[in-house]
Order: structure tokens, then C-alpha cells, then sequence
């Protein structure tokens, strides 16, 4: 068992390195650099109507109605959120500053940013190129826009327009195949994982963390950890059998308390220790550039690692760029492509800007972390159980470590969340290459590989998450940047009739039937 794990671990090793850091960071910044440029800083120049257009509407009764095949834009945003706001919030933002030190929380900025761009126009495009399945389901995402988009690009040459048919779909099934793959892993055991080790840290039961049922290599599998991942197994299981309306109605529930929940807790941290705000900023801008001298020689590789853990962690956390929240908001029942896509921009903002900077500062403000040695002061905390110590300073009563039990909790429902919201995109990219019928077959893996996460070792799970995230990314950026020139069509459109009151025909579907038939109801909706 440990040799495999060793040869897993040596494979994924070297993936990972490829795909993240001689091609993943570039083609990510690069691609939200110039999805920002061609659409003229869409998310700063139009700001006051994208967040009139998201927090504005959540006023209004539209944005919680939905339909026979759909989920309202509430859900749809939940069910996002319930897939992006989770351990990447809390362990990824503590691993980031582990590894890159408090320097890595601007990278996340910068990611997010920029990551606003890439997940408004990769959401766009899942709604203009969406399609309705067997059970009158909206079925989209990267894999139908890798098809279908640049499928549609016609070029003089047939031969070259073929290739472009050809490589759409080649794009496309391997996008979904990935997608399966990440959410047995980011998805799946990344998440039950850190679950597993923050309820034994928090809420040791002697009885049963003692009776060791596997130990090999410094792993000890114990009947508290099966335990555990057996009683998610079954939680999930009741939700996910249940379907994209069962999940939504899940999400738009628990998001929104633990949202809040966690973010009390972390701004009772914070404002405790008010006097510490300035020096944690500036720890984070000054050593974004510059780290401190004791790296010596070790400089230049330093800031790389500053800027690679603060950009893979952003990514981890918000997931802009990996096609895969296009997968549910494609489903939502909103008629207008660019709409879709600023309620992406909302969901990376919170996601990544509020949630990140809370935890991070969470960390920086509380003493765990040591400004001036610029290191864990904490021995022995990283990931989750930084954040729970860092709690625990401030909330802890007595010997009753409070802090820690509050950091299990939101860790247990968020990754929860995360995990329950993953299912259903593992579920669409398995019906994508398999058939509707058969995605009963993927659930039930889905569901079973839960009970593995919770005996898997942290950092095998989480660098198969890390590498199953850059494989999904590379073949959607490149089918964002290929279909760039639809993103700014449909976008105009938007902004002519929207923003510049033009009397124009809308933009809603490459389909002309969906066109016609979402138009005819735009119509409606006006009388």
C-alpha cells in the first residue's frame, strides 16, 4: 500500500509541476488579462451596473423563481458558492500563507481580479451555448461550449473550420473527463479529508481515534476517521441521489448561514486584535515583491513560490478559469448571457476578496503567525488547524478550546457544501459523454469514494486536487480565449440595449430555437 502511494505520489508529482507551473499560471493570468483588456475592465468600467444587476436584484422576487428544468439565479448562485466557499477559504488561504507567507494573499487578489473576467466570459458562453437534455434539463457548461463554440467558427477554408469542429470536440471530452476526475478529488476527498482532521483535532473520542484499523509509514487509519467519512457518505448520499433541484434547494439554505456565521466569528478575531490590521496589510504588500532577507540567495525562487501558492489557492478557493461553475449556473433560469456571467463576478468577489481576506487576516491579527520572523509562531499548525488556533487565541475559555470547535464546524458544513455542489458537476460531465441514464452510475462512485477520502493522507489528496484543477483549466482557457470574439459580441450586445438603450435584437442563444423561444419571452415579460 505505501509503495503505491509513493508511485502515485512521484506521478502526480511531476503532472502537477507541468501543468501548474510551466503552463497553468500563465495561461490563467494571461487568459483573465486579456479577457479584462478586450472587454474594456468590464468589472470596474460597469461596476455600479453588474452589482445593481446581482446584490440589487437579490430585492427582487425574480432572481429565487424557477421553472421546470432550471434553478433560480439565488440557487444557482448558492449552489456555486456552496462549491467554492470551503476548505479553499479556510485550509487553502492557511496553506497559501504556510507556503508563500502573508505575500501570497495579494496573488490571490491579483487571481481574483483578474479571475472576474475569465468567470464572467466562461459563464457567458454556458449560457449562450446551452442546450436542454432528455428530462428537459438546462445542460451546459465548457464541455458544450468547447463543442458547440468552436464547432460554429467558420473559416474560408472548410479543412481549417473542420479542424476547429475536431478539436472543439476533443477539447470538450477531455474538459469532462478531468471534470470527473476533479470532483472525486477537489470535490470529494480534498474535502472530506481536511473534515476528517479537523473534527479529530477538535473533538478527540478516545474510544474510537485509538483503535487503529491500518498503519503503515507514519499512516494511521483509525475507526474514528472511517467513522466519520461513513456518516458524510450517507448525509451526502440522501442529497445527491436527489438531483440538481434537491442540491439547490440545499445550498440556497446553508450557504447563506454559514456565510454569515463564519465571517462573524473571523470579524470578532479581527477587530479583538484592531491594532494588528495595518502591520498584516503591510506584511502582505511588502512581502508580495520583496521577502524577507533570511531567503537570501533563495530570493527569486521565493517570490515564485509567493506567487504560485497565492494564485493556486485562489484558484482552489473562487475556481475561475476551471469551467466549473459554468456547469451550474448554465442550469440557472436566467435568459441573458452577459447577466450569468456578472453574477460571476459577484460570486469571485465574495468568494476570494471578502471571504480570503477575512480568513487570511484572521491569521496575520491573531499572533499565529509571526510578522517579523515572517513564520508559524504556532508549532506544528498548518492548513485548517492554523485558522483553529488562531481562534482559539481569542475565543477559547479556560482549557475548552472554543475556537477550535467553531473552525471543525464551519469546516464540516463548508466543505460539506463544497463537496455536495461538485457532485452535480461530475454528474453533468459524466452525462455529457455517457447519456442521462447512466449518471446514477457516476453518483453511486461519487458517494463511495467519500469513505476514501477520510483514510487518504492530506497531502496525496491535495495534490491530486491541485493537478485535476490545472487539467480541467487548460482545455477551457484555451476554448476562452478560441471563442473571445463571441464574448465581445454578445457583451456589446448587452451593453447597446442594457446600458445604451438601443433597440436591438438581443443575443440569448447560439440555438435558433432557444434564441426564438427566450426571446418570445423576453417579449412577454415586458407586456
Amino acid at each position: 500500500m505505501e509503495e503505491i502511494l509513493k508511485a502515485v505520489e512521484s506521478v502526480n508529482s511531476h503532472i502537477n509541476d507541468l501543468v501548474w507551473l510551466k503552463i497553468g499560471i500563465f495561461l490563467l493570468i494571461g487568459t483573465g488579462l486579456f479577457m479584462t483588456v478586450i472587454t474594456r475592465f468590464f468589472q470596474v468600467a460597469h461596476i455600479s451596473h453588474w452589482v445593481k444587476e446581482t446584490i440589487g436584484s437579490l430585492f427582487n422576487k425574480k432572481s429565487y423563481s424557477s421553472s421546470n428544468g432550471s434553478v433560480s439565479q439565488f440557487q444557482a448562485l448558492c449552489t456555486t458558492l456552496a462549491a467554492t466557499i470551503g476548505v479553499g477559504n479556510i485550509a487553502g488561504v492557511a496553506d497559501a500563507v504556510v507556503i508563500g507567507g502573508p505575500g501570497a494573499v495579494f496573488w490571490m487578489w491579483v487571481a481574483a481580479f483578474f479571475g472576474m473576467m475569465t468567470g464572467y466570459s466562461e459563464n457567458l458562453l454556458s449560457v449562450y451555448f446551452r442546450r436542454k437534455n432528455h428530462d428537459s434539463e438546462w445542460s451546459g457548461g465548457a464541455m458544450y461550449y468547447l463543442k458547440y463554440g468552436l464547432g460554429s467558427i467558420k473559416c474560408k477554408s472548410k479543412l481549417i473550420s473542420s479542424l476547429f469542429k475536431k478539436f472543439g470536440e476533443i477539447l470538450a471530452i477531455l474538459f469532462a473527463l478531468f471534470c470527473i476526475l476533479a470532483s472525486l478529488g477537489i470535490g470529494n476527498m480534498g474535502q472530506v479529508d481536511k473534515i476528517v482532521a479537523n473534527i479529530e483535532q477538535a473533538l478527540d473520542i478516545p474510544a474510537l481515534s485509538s483503535h487503529v484499523i491500518y498503519s503503515s509509514g507514519g499512516q494511521s487509519i483509525t475507526l474514528y476517521s472511517l467513522s466519520i467519512g461513513l456518516v458524510i457518505m450517507i448525509a451526502a448520499g440522501l442529497i445527491i441521489i436527489g438531483g440538481l433541484k434537491r442540491i439547490a434547494s440545499f445550498a440556497e439554505k446553508i450557504v447563506p448561514v454559514i456565510v454569515i456565521l463564519f465571517i462573524s466569528g473571523s470579524l470578532v478575531i479581527i477587530l479583538s486584535k484592531f491594532d494588528k490590521i495595518g502591520d498584516a496589510f503591510k506584511a502582505i504588500f511588502i512581502t508580495a515583491f520583496n521577502p524577507s532577507a533570511i531567503f537570501g540567495g533563495a530570493c527569486g525562487y521565493t517570490i515564485s513560490m509567493v506567487i504560485t501558492s497565492g494564485i493556486k489557492r485562489g484558484v482552489f478557493s473562487n475556481e475561475a478559469g476551471l469551467g466549473s461553475s459554468t456547469i451550474i449556473n448554465s442550469s440557472s433560469n436566467v435568459k441573458e448571457p452577459v447577466k450569468q456571467g456578472m453574477w460571476n463576478i459577484f460570486q469571485i468577489f465574495i468568494d476570494t476578496i471578502i471571504m480570503c481576506t477575512i480568513t487570511a487576516l484572521t491569521i496575520l491579527t491573531s499572533g499565529v503567525y509571526d510578522l517579523k520572523a515572517g513564520a508559524v509562531a504556532e508549532s506544528g499548525a498548518t492548513g485548517s488547524t492554523l485558522v483553529a488556533a488562531a481562534f482559539n487565541r481569542v475565543l477559547s475559555v479556560g482549557n475548552f478550546d472554543f475556537g477550535g470547535i467553531f473552525v471543525a464546524v464551519a469546516i464540516l458544513l463548508f466543505a460539506f457544501t463544497t463537496l455536495i455542489g461538485w457532485s452535480h458537476y461530475g454528474a453533468k460531465a459524466f452525462e455529457f459523454l455517457f447519456g442521462t441514464k447512466y449518471t446514477v452510475i457516476y453518483k453511486i462512485i461519487f458517494v463511495a469514494t467519500i469513505a476514501l477520502g477520510a483514510i487518504m493522507t492530506s497531502s496525496i489528496a491535495w495534490d491530486i486536487s491541485d493537478t485535476f484543477n490545472g487539467l480541467m483549466m487548460i482545455p477551457n482557457l484555451i476554448g476562452v480565449i478560441l471563442l473571445s470574439k463571441t464574448v465581445i459580441k454578445v457583451t456589446k450586445n448587452y451593453i447597446d440595449r442594457k446600458i445604451k438603450y438601443k433597440d436591438i435584437k438581443p443575443l440569448l442563444s447560439y440555438h435558433a430555437d432557444i434564441q426564438n423561444e427566450l426571446e418570445a419571452e423576453l417579449y412577454l415579460e415586458k407586456q
